[in-house]
């Protein structure tokens, strides 16, 4: 299971890398290298069966007091 999610990231890679170069969009190219590592890192435990925590919890505790604020 490990191996098809690698093949499906470096999928992604082959298909998306190649034209970023070409076009020299070198900050899409951090951006896009950003996010697949993002969405790897969280792929890959669920794959190998470990919790994966949600970001719910995070992205609550990082607005509530701005939702407090505009009350």
């Amino acid at each position: 299971m490990v191996a098809l999610l690698v093949l499906a990231f470096l999928l992604i890679i082959a298909l998306e890398a190649p034209g970023l170069l070409r076009k020299k969009a070198w900050r899409e190219l951090v951006a896009f290298s950003f996010f697949l590592l993002l969405g790897f890192a969280l792929a890959l435990p669920q794959v190998l069966g470990f919790a994966v925590p949600s970001p719910d919890k995070a992205i609550e505790a990082l607005f509530r007091p701005l939702a407090e604020w505009l009350k």
